[in-house]
């Protein structure tokens, strides 16, 4: 039997059952105020989450130009140091014109048995013609910046002369000593602490911890947070590759797809919508001067270049489409440089007519911003000695007017 509490010395039991309601009423005053706390830090949480997804979809609906070049093109090039060059050239079009999907297409078809090979895409592992994949992969490998491609392109036959291409020298290739709030980068194979996000490599001294947990061998695109006063570690978020033209309106690379026809151009377009602005480039179609400035209207604008034979040839090696008229495909089918001085045009010369002509000719309707930050890559045309900075912290001497 347990003894009864002893009363306090002093105090009446009435004094002591009110202290004992005081002390229980603030308890439960704070229970209510930890209560309202937790509550709203989640609701913070939801909304900032809310905001994210919100601001992705904004990101994602920004205005792109989209272009399909047949693999064929390399099978007219006598040696494969010449192959090599002419993807360069495609690729360098591509990144002057800031191109945000590059399609390689396959425009003969079964017609002709040629050998297939295999590219890893961001679908999976694709069997194409050889052409159409030897391509793509120079393409991709042009794009890659510089620190990153020996983790994704081991050595290769297709690769071979790929030291003799031009750089891009793109924005997004930076340097060790560049500063600029986005970097691209490589998830690392490396133990981490739980509730901690992946260490990725951005082509700095030391690889960043990240805000997610993702499969090693992954490349992401990373938003640099601000260090803490007197940190050392480098901390950094993952975002979409749409986000950092988005927030800074800097040109940001192309991606790379593979259809095995004509039809896959169309049918399988990365935009919810898909393309709701086609172009046909031929020396039959209708000339591009006769086209009214800024008055094609896109949001997602593809132009389709044809081989050696034009666009009419992968029209009739596609099964799928039942057009006679290959201008039937399109809004626009233009001739991109009428009473032209030679009886043909080569495709990577067109490339470089067609989006010179249609410059004047495309308005966007989402238009990204204009890049008017500093601290972006350094190219081998900026001097490599130290910037001197104005009082406001910026870069007065460095221009950076070709990135607009």
């Amino acid at each position: 039997m347990s003894e009864p509490v002893a009363k306090p010395s002093g105090k009446s039991w009435r004094e002591i059952n009110q202290e004992r309601k005081a002390l229980k009423r603030q308890r439960n005053e704070e229970k209510i105020v930890k209560r309202e706390k937790r509550a709203a830090l989640e609701l913070e949480a939801e909304s900032k989450v809310k905001e994210e997804v919100e601001w992705e979809k904004k990101c994602s609906e920004i205005s792109t130009v989209s272009i399909a070049i047949p693999g064929s093109i390399l099978e007219n090039a006598q040696s494969a140091e010449l192959r090599t060059y002419l993807a360069g050239q495609i690729a360098r079009a591509a990144c002057v014109f800031c191109v945000d999907e590059v399609i390689i297409y396959d425009d003969i078809g079964d017609k002709m048995n040629t050998k297939k090979s295999k590219l890893e895409v961001a679908d999976g592992v694709k069997v194409a013609r050889k052409s159409c994949v030897q391509l793509a992969r120079i393409l991709q490998y042009l794009e890659c910046p510089q620190y990153l491609r020996k983790h994704f392109f081991p050595i290769h036959k297709d690769l071979e002369f790929a030291g003799l291409l031009n750089p891009l020298d793109a924005p997004h290739h930076l340097r060790m000593s560049n500063d600029f709030q986005f970097r691209e980068g490589i998830t690392m194979n490396k133990k981490v602490k739980p509730g901690r996000g992946s260490q990725v490599n951005v082509g700095l001294l030391q690889d960043i911890s990240t805000d997610k947990l993702l499969n090693p061998g992954i490349r992401v695109t990373v938003k640099m947070l601000p260090t803490q006063e007197g940190g050392k570690k480098l901390k950094g978020k993952i975002v979409s590759l749409t986000t950092p033209r988005a927030e800074t309106g800097v040109y940001w690379g192309y991606t790379v797809r593979i259809a095995n026809n004509l039809s896959q151009v169309f049918t399988q377009s990365p935009y919810k919508d898909g393309y709701d602005l086609t172009i046909g480039t031929s020396d039959t179609g209708t000339p591009v001067d006769d086209l009214p400035n800024k008055e094609l209207k896109y949001n997602h604008v593809l132009i389709v270049f044809g081989g050696l034979h034009g666009i009419e040839a992968a029209l009739e090696s596609d099964e799928q489409l039942k057009e006679d008229e290959a201008s039937l495909l399109f809004n626009h089918y233009i001739n991109v440089l009428p009473n032209q001085g030679s009886r043909t045009i080569r495709t990577e010369e067109a490339v470089l007519i067609a989006l010179s002509g249609l410059r004047s000719k495309l308005k966007a309707i989402n238009e990204p911003m204009v890049f008017t930050g500093t601290g972006i890559a350094q190219s081998s045309l900026f001097p490599t000695a130290k910037v001197e900075l104005s009082d406001s912290g910026t870069d007065a001497n460095l221009d950076l007017s070709r990135f607009d």
